[in-house]
Order: structure tokens, then C-alpha cells, then sequence
């Protein structure tokens, strides 16, 4: 690493020429360990850095200041000539920071007379935007056919940039160009928006406005270098009125006059120009999106503040109490008079909004008069039906119920530390999968996948199919309780197959209703901003949601999306909540008919898991799909995201929680069954996550896998919850079970809809790409993770948490009519 410090005055060097110096190297000596230190004549170290110093100062030499360079071949280095005074040399450091104190003269290489061996270097084969090259050949070029006035400010921006004027450097700057790391993946050469456009607003400004265009580019050099064509995103920085057919003419003539036609072929596909404006207050789904939210914020101040007047009023009411049923009693036991106090009677609404009441009654063997008892009735706040909705809204009372650290009687706590963990897993594959996509390194996503702890990250779908075995096995088990404590028949007020049609559209409606409106409004938001990325960031938007979600909004509302084309999906990532749903309808079906006929149903679930099988099988054989060597979503739309090839963890959800409700979470098991469980489970997960590291599959054995992985997942996991929820969990029930989990989890299904979000806006909002490294995607995912939570958090609070109160409201005024 060379520390070059330069000067380039008009004043002080000659016009053109620059001086500069190399004052500092920074090298890595770690292959140099052995060495002995010699003297600074004879050091091998010295040597080495001698010639790198000469190879630094040829190439300054050689180049020039002129519009248009070419590269030469020189003769062999030994017709050099220095005299270097190189001090502070240490072989036992590394790395070894070197002090240049003199400056070698080099006497430049004279050109080969042989001038038929023509040497070609990336830097010239992707010199494709150059305004000092423009600069001589513009007055030459009246026959450009640009508008006039994108013309004459050319021609003012050009002479400007010949005289040395700092505006026009400053726009020559800001455009992109090559700049190294070609082959190692790098697409971007987008300049920098953002010095382009504080050049208008500084004080040494053009006459002119300034647009920053952003230009995909199709680059194809000799096979051996780019086997396939290359697609570059170019950023450039010109006049405003300029409009996209200008940049594309102006791009082509800086191309030709490189004269190397016969070496590349460059190709302008489309340019997106500043003129393309996107007024987002103009927008009617942004218009919706804010109506909507003043009126959810609105619902909450007044929820909040309604919530906070009650919770005072009963806190006097419950003083007022307390203070007469202690003189009640002192003056009942001065008549030796056995007195009952009578628990203050809260009614549903003074709890938490998402649990049962807890009501309190009196023994009734224990006689209660007026005179030695305080009656409920004096602390019991009435409620409308209007309040109730009020109430539904309450911050306080919904953060209450999400930061609760216990869980009711019929749920698993197991399942709030597998949802957490997963949600963690799939941000992290997430925030991997974006910064490869907006890097200019993107070569070392290969180096990286190499490696054994990436595969955590390679095989992050199966983090997916955890929550398709959550949600199979709640809706099994509480379907199963609910069945048992109710009689179903009651609540529908029907009897045959009427009862269970109503059954199904009951649990139907509950399920979307509860996961319409938060989804909704991410829906909208997604919608906006990739409109508004697409108009004004440097990048172009990982998915055509600005095109595909006005048009196919619909499709996620009925959560279909997955039965179309991925091309056409909006939102990609909600390919899981159409899944999802989908699943759930067919598990209530299944649910519906095991109440009346168990064995028919069992076996339509085993035939649809056999279908799952084979139909994944078919499509992975048949494509060639190779899971240890393919990208995990190299198949996206024939396998990743089709509901009929990830049912299978799903119904072993099911399943499992049909077993934990025939045994009530009851089972004994001998230590060497827990112990052989165990092992086999841990040996099956890590396996599936791990087991492909460096593996060469047969095609048969690599569908096998895609087939059957998914569901050995599933059964995986199904033990860890069957032996945590019967008491042989141990340290794993501890950490899953632990109840700093539970808030997290209760807000994982926000989270996960507005993670993606984050992801994209940190990405698109950059001025360049990143450089990926491991240290960087690290911190780039706790911050995401973060972020998520704390806005999933508000969202849950704003959408998700009142709808399921309103619904618990809506259901407790059907059970009491």
C-alpha cells in the first residue's frame, strides 16, 4: 500500500505535468518471518520495495495529463536509473510501515520499435465515459444530433473542464468510471450523486442546472476475459437539459473515439434521467397510507388516554374499598362476627385485552349481608361497545400484553424461542442476499460460500419451514383443546354439515382479519418507496415491486400470490404468509373432518404428504437442482416458494400437535429413549444444515434431499417440542422457554414484513455499493435486527394488536348472546 502525495498547481509545475512523491509503503511481511535483518544495501525486503517504488513511479511517468492515453510497451526495467535513500526498514514487523525519505528519479522506458504488439489493459478496454476525450473532439461533432441546449451547455461544461475550472473537475469526478475489481464482481461504477449535485448549490457553480443519469450499460471484451456479457450501471453527471437520448449519444461518441472497436462492443440499454420525477404526495396510495395512519394514531391517543382515565378511576375505587373493608372487619371482630371480605369483581375489560377475565366469586356456603360485606358492584366500570373499541387501541395496554412474561395454559412456550431464533435466522439470510446483490466485490460471495459456517446462511430456508411447523402445530393443538372444553355446536347454533361449514368460514374470517391489516399497510409502504427508489436512487430496486403491486395487489390480499409467476409478485418476500395461509386452509378442512372421522382424514394428510414428496422430487430430478452446489434460490419458482412442495413440515406440525393433546403434554419416557431422541434430532438438524458442506450428489440422491429435507426438518424439530413440553427439554427448554423471548416472538410476524423493508432502504439510499467483507454484514444485520423489532413493535401496536382485541370482543359478544 503506497502513500502518494501529490501536488498539480498551474503556478508551480508546468501546464500538464504533476509532481508527486511516495512518501509511505505499507507491506505484509508475513511470509518473510525467517529472514534475517542485512544491511540496508543487501536487504532482500529493501530490494523489493525498490522495485515496487520504480514500478509506482514508471507508471506516473509514463502516463499523462492528456485527453486521450495510450498504453505502450516499454523496454526491460534495467534501463532505470535512481538513487533511493530508503530508511526505517524492519523486517520483524508486519506489517512493515516504511518511511521513503528520498525521491528516486526514474528515467522513463522509451516505446519497442515493434509496434504491432499491441498490450491491452482493462483500464483502457472499460474506458467508456471520458469529458476530457470529449473535450477535443466536441467541436467536431455539430453533426451529433443532440437537442441545441443540451449542446451549448456541453460545450460550456467541456471548455470549462480544458481551461481546469474546479465546477467542471468536480462534475468529471462525480461521474462513474472504471475503477478496479472487474473480475472480482464489480457492476457499479455509479460516480457519486451527490457531490453532482451540491456542485449547483456551491458557491463556484455552472450557469447551468446539473442531472445526474444513471445508465445499464452491456460490456462484452474478448471470451477469455468476460465469457458472458457483462452489465455495467453507470452513473453520470451532465446538464439537466440533457435528455435520454442526449446521454445516450454522448455516451456513444465517447465510446467510439477510444478506438477499440474491435476489442469490445459497449451498448447503452437504458438511461434513467432526472427528468423522470415521482411525486410521492401525489400518490393515492400514499395519500390512503397517511389518511389511514392519522386515523390509527388518532384511535390510539384516545384508546390510550381512556385506558389511563379508567386505570385511575379504579385505582380510587379499589382504595375506597380496601379502606372500608378494613373497617368492616375491625368492627365485625369487636362484635365477634365472622366477616367475608368479597374479591373486587374486575370485569374483561380492566384486564389485559388479549387474555380471558379472571372473575372472582364468593364461596357461597359464606353468608354475605350488607353490613359485613363490600359488594363487587361498587368496583365494577361498566363499558359500551364503543369504549371496548377505544380500549382496543390502548398503548398501554397492548405493550402491556406483548412485554407479558407468562403464557396462558394452552399455549406451548417452546414455540416462542423457536419463532424468535428463526426470525433472527431469516433477517440474517436476508441482509446476506442484499448487500451481495449492491456490492462491487461480488466475486467474494463465492470465496465465502466456500467455507463451513456459511452453510448457516445457504440453508436459511429451512428457518421457513420452522414457522410452517409452528403454525401447523398451533392450529392443531388448540383446534383439539378448543373441541374438547366447547361443544362447537353451541357456538355456531348449528348441527351437521352446516355447524362445520360455519366452523371453517369462522376460523377463516379470524385469520384474515388478523393478518389483513398490518399486511396491508407494509403492502402500501412497500409500494411507495420502491416507486421511490426507482426514480431517484442510484440502484435499481432489487424487485419490480413499482410495477407488479399496483397491478397484482389483489393477489396478496387473497394470499394467491404464490400461483403465479414470481416475475409477477409483489412483495416477494410474502410468498411465506401466502403459504402459510393456504396451509391453514387445508389444515381446517383436515381439522373439521378428524372431529368426525379421524381415519379419513389421517389418511388424506398422508396422501398429500406423499404427493408433496414426489411431485418435489419430480421437479428437482427433472431441472437438475443440485442443493449443494445451486444457489438456495436458484429454483425459486418451480420449488422454493410453491405451496405443494413445502406442506410437508406443516402437516408434521399438525401431527405433533394432535399427539401433545392426546396426552395432555404427558409423557414418560426412559433415559435412554430421551437420550437416543436427542442425539438423533441434534444429528438430524445439524445434518440437514451442514451435511452437503463439500459433497458431490448423484441427481437421484440431490431430489431425494430437495424432497425430503424439509420434512426431516420438521421431525427435527418435533421432537425438540414434544421433549420440551414433557419435561425433558433441559437446558434447551430453559433457553427456548425463556420468557425474555416472549415479546419478541409475539411481534415476529411484523418483523418479518417490514425487515426486507430496512434491508432495501439501507441499501438504496447509498451514494455507492458497499465492499462486503464479514465484519460489515455482521454489524449490517444487528442493525437490521434491531430496527426491525423496534418497528415491528409499532406496527404491531398500531394494527396487528387492536385488530386481535377487536376480534376477541367481536367472538365474546357472540358466546354471550
Amino acid at each position: 500500500i503506497f502513500r502518494v502525495d501529490g501536488t498539480n498547481s498551474t503556478k508551480s509545475v508546468p501546464d500538464g505535468d504533476r509532481r508527486f512523491a511516495v512518501t509511505e509503503i505499507i507491506q505484509d511481511d508475513s511470509n518473510r518471518k525467517t529472514l534475517q535483518p542485512l544491511e540496508l544495501s543487501e536487504s532482500p525486503i529493501q530490494k523489493n520495495l525498490s522495485d515496487a517504488v520504480m514500478s509506482v513511479r514508471v507508471s506516473a511517468s509514463t502516463s499523462t495529463v492528456s485527453t486521450k492515453r495510450e498504453l505502450r510497451n516499454f523496454q526491460s526495467p534495467d534501463l532505470l536509473t535512481t538513487d533511493t535513500a530508503i530508511s526505517d526498514v524492519s523486517p520483524s514487523r508486519s506489517p512493515v510501515i516504511q518511511k521513503l525519505i528520498g525521491i528516486p528519479r526514474v528515467k522513463p522506458l522509451l516505446p519497442r520499435n515493434d509496434s504491432s504488439v499491441e498490450i491491452r489493459s482493462l483500464e483502457d478496454l472499460l474506458d467508456i465515459y471520458s469529458a476530457s476525450r470529449l473535450a477535443v473532439v466536441w467541436n467536431r461533432t455539430r453533426d451529433l444530433h443532440v437537442t441545441p441546449q443540451c449542446y451549448s451547455d456541453m460545450t460550456v461544461f467541456l471548455q470549462a473542464l480544458r481551461r481546469g475550472d474546479l465546477w467542471a473537475l468536480q462534475m468529471s469526478d462525480a461521474s462513474g468510471r472504471y475503477g478496479g475489481s472487474f473480475l472480482w464482481g464489480n457492476t457499479y461504477w455509479v460516480g457519486s450523486a451527490t457531490l453532482c449535485m451540491q456542485i449547483s448549490r456551491s458557491d463556484n457553480k455552472p450557469s447551468f442546472s446539473l442531472g445526474f443519469y444513471i445508465l445499464r450499460t452491456h460490456i462484452m471484451l474478448d471470451k477469455h476475459i468476460t465469457p458472458q456479457m457483462r452489465s455495467q450501471l453507470m452513473g453520470i453527471c451532465l446538464p439537466l437539459s440533457c435528455n435520454s437520448q442526449d446521454v445516450n449519444l454522448v455516451i456513444g461518441l465517447s465510446a467510439r473515439e477510444a478506438k477499440l472497436h474491435s476489442q469490445r462492443s459497449v451498448d447503452v440499454v437504458t438511461v434513467k434521467s432526472p427528468h423522470n420525477e415521482y411525486i410521492m404526495s401525489q400518490d393515492p396510495i400514499f395519500v390512503i397510507i397517511m389518511v389511514s395512519s392519522s386515523i390509527i394514531a388518532m384511535f390510539l391517543i384516545a384508546g390510550t388516554a381512556l385506558d389511563i382515565y379508567r386505570q385511575r378511576k379504579i385505582a380510587k375505587r379499589a382504595n375506597f374499598t380496601y379502606d372500608n373493608y378494613t373497617f368492616v372487619f375491625s368492627k365485625s371482630a369487636h362484635r365477634s362476627i365472622n366477616a367475608v371480605a368479597v374479591p373486587v369483581k374486575m370485569t374483561r375489560e380492566n384486564n389485559n385485552g388479549s387474555h380471558p377475565s379472571n372473575e372472582s366469586a364468593t364461596d357461597g356456603s359464606d353468608p354475605t349481608t350488607e353490613s359485613n360485606s363490600v359488594t363487587s358492584d361498587e368496583t365494577v366500570i361498566k363499558t359500551g361497545l364503543f369504549s371496548e373499541i377505544l380500549l382496543s387501541f390502548s398503548i398501554r395496554r397492548n405493550l402491556k400484553t406483548i412485554c407479558d412474561q407468562s403464557v396462558g395454559a394452552d399455549t406451548i412456550p417452546t414455540v416462542h424461542g423457536l419463532r424468535a431464533i428463526s426470525m433472527a435466522w431469516v433477517i440474517l439470510g436476508h441482509t446476506c442476499i442484499v448487500a451481495f446483490k449492491y456490492s462491487d466485490n461480488m466475486s467474494y460471495r463465492g470465496v465465502v460460500e466456500r467455507e463451513f459456517l456459511f452453510q448457516t446462511i445457504n440453508n436459511g430456508a429451512f428457518s421457513v419451514d420452522t414457522f410452517f411447523f409452528i403454525s401447523g402445530l398451533l392450529v392443531s393443538f388448540l383446534y383439539f383443546r378448543t373441541t374438547a372444553k366447547h361443544d362447537v355446536t353451541k357456538i355456531t347454533r348449528s348441527k351437521g354439515f352446516l355447524s362445520y361449514v360455519l366452523q371453517f368460514i369462522g376460523m377463516i374470517t379470524y385469520r384474515f382479519c388478523r393478518l389483513t391489516s398490518p399486511y396491508l399497510f407494509v403492502l402500501g409502504v412497500v409500494q411507495v418507496s420502491m416507486k421511490w427508489f426507482h426514480y431517484n436512487s442510484v440502484f435499481e430496486p432489487p424487485a419490480a415491486d413499482h410495477i407488479n403491486c399496483p397491478k397484482y395487489w389483489w393477489r396478496n390480499l387473497l394470499y394467491i400470490n404464490t400461483l403465479f409467476p414470481v416475475k409477477d409478485m409483489c412483495m416477494l418476500w410474502s410468498w411465506y404468509l401466502a403459504d402459510d395461509t393456504q396451509f391453514f386452509v387445508l389444515g381446517t378442512i383436515l381439522l373439521i373432518m378428524a372431529v368426525k372421522n379421524f381415519k379419513a382424514a389421517a389418511s388424506l394428510m398422508v396422501m398429500f404428504l406423499v404427493s408433496s414428496w414426489i411431485t418435489t422430487m419430480y421437479i428437482a430430478y427433472t431441472n437438475q437442482h443440485m442443493p449443494n452446489l445451486d444457489d438456495p434460490l436458484a429454483l425459486f419458482d418451480k420449488i422454493y416458494d410453491k405451496p405443494w412442495t413445502r406442506l410437508g413440515p406443516y402437516l408434521v406440525g399438525m401431527i405433533v400437535g394432535w399427539i401433545l393433546f392426546k396426552t395432555d403434554c404427558k409423557i414418560k419416557m426412559h433415559k435412554v429413549v430421551v437420550t437416543l431422541g436427542w442425539t438423533a434430532a441434534v444429528s438430524l438438524l445439524m445434518f440437514l444444515v451442514y451435511g452437503l458442506y463439500e459433497q458431490e450428489l448423484h441427481p437421484i440422491t440431490a431430489a431425494a434431499y430437495s424432497s425430503f429435507s424439509h420434512t426431516f426438518w420438521a421431525l427435527g424439530l418435533a421432537w425438540v417440542v414434544i421433549a420440551c413440553s414433557t419435561g425433558y427439554g433441559g437446558f434447551v427448554n430453559n433457553v427456548l422457554s425463556s420468557t425474555i423471548l416472549y415479546p419478541f416472538s409475539r411481534v415476529t410476524y411484523c418483523a418479518y414484513l417490514v425487515h426486507p423493508i430496512l434491508i432495501r432502504i439501507f441499501a438504496m439510499k447509498m451514494d455507492s455499493p458497499i465492499h462486503l467483507g464479514k465484519d460489515l454484514v455482521i454489524i449490517m444485520f444487528l442493525g437490521v435486527l434491531v430496527v426491525s423489532y423496534t418497528l415491528s413493535l409499532v406496527i404491531s401496536l398500531a394494527f396487528e394488536a387492536p385488530a386481535v382485541t377487536l376480534l376477541k370482543i367481536v367472538s365474546f359478544k357472540q358466546k354471550t348472546k
